[in-house]
């Protein structure tokens, strides 16, 4: 039986992930009590312990800004890691699923960016990222790099949590409407690298390891993506949307104003169909509505 190796349990993708790929293996999974990232000397003999055939890296430093005064610690986590990993699945001639980030763009393209386009990050958290993804090339290594945008979950805090919290609490809400993505449920992110793994586990098409974005289609803006969610989650009496500026809300770090990923490559090399975001958004909320998932406390309307 394929034995699969999961960092990262526990967070939103992770948390699926843990769920789904069981049906290609025997499954490991840690979280970061159990795997530390940042402790590479203990992640190694961790991957060695196990022995897997596969290694999901689903673990990540996703606190972007402050990131910004710990960049060793997000290099260690999200550059350096993902090195070791790709080192020793080489050793072991193991299968190395890593996740990536829309933040290695700067944000300046109008349409969807492709794999081709070159990366360019703005911010520690980007540049973390966009170090791991060139740790995981390395020569020799059987990898394969999903990148995904604006990934949201219902058991997490994520944007559509903090905005239902928000509108639970306020009769109006202001949400920038200059910064655009790809909003991807945790849950199709993770079907479809489950959908990816499934055929790369047998070596039936190693041509198809690389790079891919694997994002729900579409590009709506964060005002857009608040209004869908309002709407999709049956919230009576739902507050009023102000448009606002990402100027009004400033942070840390920097975010691309543009992020949106083109998700066809992954389509058509996969044979696998991306929905749209508001679909999965709809299927998102009313499932969420059903197992009775609590909101995330609100904080800034950002």
């Amino acid at each position: 039986m394929t034995r699969i190796l999961l960092l990262g349990k526990d967070g939103q993708v992770g948390w699926e992930l843990a769920r789904a790929l069981p049906a290609l293996g025997e499954l490991q999974a840690y979280g970061r009590q159990q795997a530390d990232l940042a402790d590479l000397d203990g992640l190694r003999a961790l991957v060695q312990r196990a022995r897997p055939d596969v290694i999901v890296n689903a673990a990540a430093y996703t606190e972007v800004d402050r990131a910004e005064t710990e960049p060793e610690l997000a290099m260690a986590v999200n550059g350096a890691a993902p090195g070791l990993l790709a080192e020793e699945a080489r050793q072991m001639e193991a299968l190395l699923l890593h996740l990536s980030t829309d933040y290695v763009f700067d944000g300046k393209a109008r349409q969807p960016y492709r794999e081709t386009d070159p990366p360019n990050p703005i911010s520690v958290y980007g540049r973390s990222k966009l170090a791991g993804e060139q740790a995981v090339q390395s020569p020799g290594a059987r990898a394969l790099i999903l990148r995904t945008s604006w990934i949201y979950s219902l058991r997490r805090e994520s944007f559509v949590t903090k905005v239902l919290g928000w509108a639970r609490q306020r009769d109006k809400l202001r949400i920038v409407d200059d910064q655009w993505g790809s909003p991807t449920w945790c849950r199709t992110l993770a079907a479809a690298a489950v959908h990816a793994l499934s055929s790369l586990v047998r070596r039936e098409a190693e041509h198809r390891l690389g790079l891919y974005h694997v994002v729900c289609r579409g590009a709506p803006s964060r005002y857009e993506l608040a209004e869908a969610a309002l709407k999709f989650s049956g919230l009576d009496p739902q507050p009023s949307l102000k448009r606002a500026s990402n100027d009004e809300f400033p942070a840390r770090a920097d975010r691309p104003a543009y992020s949106a990923l083109d998700p066809t490559l992954f389509e058509k090399t996969f044979g696998y169909a991306m929905p749209d975001w508001q679909s999965c958004l709809q299927q998102a909320l009313a499932r969420g509505t059903k197992q009775g998932n609590p909101p995330v406390k609100p904080g800034s309307a950002a």
